[in-house]
């Protein structure tokens, strides 16, 4: 395992440290008041299955506390794909997980980031996105999106604080389902996992 992707409890206290000064300056992009907790990011790592070969699409990774559970899960760095909008948490997760591909730029435009090669189909998309801040219409679309880039059966994992889904089941074309509220987290999440109809 990369050592880079090990760190103790200062390392979780420069990331809180990190995100706070980047949401003071942007409240409304980044849409929480804290990174994942580990209890939050190892529950969206456990959807993902290391065997499925291909890419991982990583969305809104921050700090990389999510990126950083999916590689202690035993995805390789070199299979993340992570796309972040903002240019500071690209420098930092560039510098903490050099083998990843770190992409800046609009999830929601996800084909003016990725280059050709990237485009999947992905083994898995993993989504810490604050979608709840975005009009109904624009997150059905992503969902919609991302799980065209997955292979039958493939998952699209998002957590929320909401108690209600970020996204709606819509029968016949995508099914939603959740875990159980992570109330360690700060707020309590919990993660939902998105997969197209048979």
């Amino acid at each position: 395992m990369n050592q880079k992707s090990v760190r103790g409890r200062s390392g979780w206290l420069e990331d809180e440290i990190r995100f706070l000064r980047t949401w003071l300056a942007r409240p409304r992009i980044i849409g929480a008041i804290a990174p994942s907790g580990r209890a939050l990011a190892r529950a969206m790592a456990a959807a993902v299955d290391p065997a499925t070969p291909g890419l991982i699409l990583e969305l809104g990774p921050g700090t990389g506390v999510v990126t950083e559970a999916l590689i202690a899960r035993g995805i390789a760095p070199e299979r993340i794909v992570a796309v972040e909008f903002d240019s500071g948490f690209c420098a930092y997760l560039r510098r903490r997980f050099p083998r990843v591909t770190v992409l800046e730029g609009d999830a929601f435009a996800v084909d003016r980031v990725l280059p050709p090669d990237k485009r999947g189909p992905f083994a898995a998309v993993v989504s810490s996105l604050p979608l709840v801040l975005r009009p109904p219409a624009e997150r059905r679309r992503l969902v919609e999106d991302m799980l065209a880039r997955l292979p039958p059966g493939g998952r699209y994992i998002q957590f929320s604080y909401s108690p209600r889904p970020p996204v709606p089941a819509a029968p016949g074309v995508f099914s939603a389902e959740h875990g159980p509220w992570i109330v360690g987290n700060l707020p309590p999440a919990r993660v939902w996992t998105y997969r197209r109809a048979a």
